[in-house]
C-alpha cells in the first residue's frame, strides 16, 4: 500500500514512515499516548521487516541517552516521548542540541503533571522548547508523515537535532488518509546517512563532543547554535519546498507558515497542531477571518508571521499550553516579534488536560476577538 491511500491510525502512520526513512538505531521507552508508535517499531523489528537495532531501554533518561550516543557514532537514529517522558528526558535533550547531533524525535502531545493527566496539551513540549531543537508541529496525520521526512533532512544537513510535535490520542490513535510514502520515494529526497568528518567519533580521527567549557568557550558556543537555528528558516524553506515536488503534493505554504483566508482579514486567528482543524470547520463561512498555522515554532519565523497578521487588526492566538504566571507561550513570542503595539492582539487558553476544543468556542473566540477590552489572556471552555 506505499505511495497509496490507506486508513490508518496516526501512529502506525509515523511507524511506516519511519521504517521507511531507514534509521540504524531506535530507542525508546513506552508512555501514553507515545506508546502504538514504538510497539509498532519493536513489532516491526521482530517480525524481521527492517533491519535497525532496537534497543529497550529502561526509561526515557536512558532512550534519549542511547540514541544521543549512537547518533555521536555517525548513524541515523530515532526516538519517540510524551509528557513525564520528554522531562525525565530534558538533560539529554539539552546535551543532544549542544553537540549538534542529528536526532529526530517524536513528541506525542501531552499535558503534565500534577495533578496526573494523559490526554493532549502542549504543555509537555514548551518545557524544552528553548533547548536548542528545531520544533515542527503537525495538523493532520499526513503533515505528521511529511515531517518526519523533512526532519531528517534538516537534521543532517545542519547538524541539528529536530522534534516532530503531534497531538497526542487526537492525532496519534486517530484514523486518517494518510500515504506513506516508499524507501524509494523518499530517497530521492533524503539519501543515506553519510555524517561529515569532524563531526562524529571516529578512533581514526579522534574529536571531543560534548567537551567542558570555561567562560572563554561557552559564550560563543550558545551563539553559534543561537545563529544556525535562525538561520535553518531558509533551509526549511527550501528543503520543505523540495520535498513537496517530490512527493507530489499540492500543499501552498512554505514549511513554517501556513495561511487561510482573505487578503485583508479583519481578524486572524494563530493556532498550532491539530486545532487547526476545528478551526477552519468552525470558520469556512467567514469572509472576514483569516487562520494562520505555525507549522515551525522554533526556531520563531517572526518576520514570516508579522507579513501576514500586520494586514489585520484582531489578531487571536489560540493555544493549548500557558507559561505560568504570564501567558501563552506562542502568543508571547508573537507579541514579541510585532513591530506593531497598537495592534489588538489577545491570548486564548484552551484544551488544557484534554478539554475538548469546539467549534462553538471557535466562534465565541473570533467574535470576542473583535473586542476592545483591558483583558488580554482568557481561559475558554471552563465548565
Amino acid at each position: 500500500m506505499e505511495n497509496k491511500k490507506q486508513i490508518l491510525e496516526g501512529s502506525q502512520a509515523i511507524a511506516a514512515v519511519i521504517r521507511n526513512i531507514k534509521p540504524a538505531v531506535v530507542s525508546a521507552y513506552p508512555i501514553t499516548p507515545q506508546t502504538h508508535i514504538v510497539e509498532r517499531l519493536a513489532k516491526l523489528k521482530a517480525d524481521g521487516e527492517t533491519d535497525y537495532e532496537y534497543v529497550r531501554a529502561e526509561s526515557e533518561f536512558a532512550a534519549a541517552s542511547i540514541v544521543l550516543g549512537a547518533s555521536a557514532t555517525g548513524v541515523r537514529t530515532y526516538s519517540a516521548t510524551s509528557s513525564q517522558g520528554l522531562l525525565l528526558m530534558t538533560e539529554v535533550v539539552f546535551n543532544i542540541a549542544g553537540m549538534r547531533l542529528p536526532v529526530v524525535m517524536t513528541c506525542a502531545n501531552r499535558a503534565i503533571s500534577a495533578p496526573i493527566n494523559i490526554w493532549n496539551d502542549h504543555s509537555d513540549v514548551m518545557v524544552v522548547r528553548d533547548a536548542g531543537w528545531i520544533h515542527l508541529f503537525a495538523d493532520t496525520n499526513q503533515e505528521a508523515v511529511d515531517l518526519h521526512i523533512l526532519a531528517y533532512k534538516i537534521a543532517e544537513k545542519l547538524h541539528l537535532p529536530v522534534m516532530v510535535n503531534v497531538d497526542g490520542f487526537i492525532l496519534t490513535h486517530a484514523f486518517e488518509p494518510v500515504i506513506i510514502p516508499s524507501s524509494e520515494i523518499i530517497k530521492k529526497f533524503l539519501p543515506d546517512y553519510i555524517p561529515e568528518a569532524g563531526h562524529f567519533l571516529n578512533t581514526d580521527s579522534p574529536i571531543t563532543l560534548g567537551a567542558f567549557a570555561t567562560p572563554a568557550n561557552y559564550f560563543e558556543a550558545r551563539e553559534s547554535l543561537h545563529n544556525d537555528l535562525i538561520d535553518s528558516l531558509t533551509i526549511i524553506k527550501k528543503e520543505y519546498k523540495n520535498l513537496i515536488s517530490i512527493l507530489g503534493r499540492e500543499n501552498k505554504d512554505n514549511g513554517l507558515v501556513e495561511y487561510y483566508g482573505p487578503k485583508k482579514p479583519e481578524t486572524i486567528i494563530v493556532a498550532m497542531g491539530s486545532v487547526i482543524g476545528t478551526i477552519r470547520e468552525a470558520l469556512k463561512n467567514d469572509k472576514k477571518i483569516g487562520i494562520l498555522k505555525i507549522k515551525t515554532y522554533r526556531p520563531f519565523p517572526g518576520e514570516e508571521i508579522n507579513k501576514i497578521l500586520l494586514t489585520a487588526k484582531n489578531i487571536a492566538v489560540v493555544e493549548k499550553a500557558i507559561s505560568l504566571g504570564q501567558a501563552g507561550p506562542l502568543f508571547s513570542d508573537i507579541k514579541a516579534s510585532l513591530p506593531n503595539n497598537k495592534l489588538n492582539i489577545k491570548n486564548y487558553i484552551v484544551g488544557l488536560g484534554g478539554r475538548d476544543v469546539t467549534q462553538k468556542m471557535i466562534e465565541e473566540i473570533a467574535a470576542d476577538a473583535k473586542k476592545i477590552d483591558r483583558e488580554k489572556i482568557k481561559f475558554i471552555g471552563k465548565i
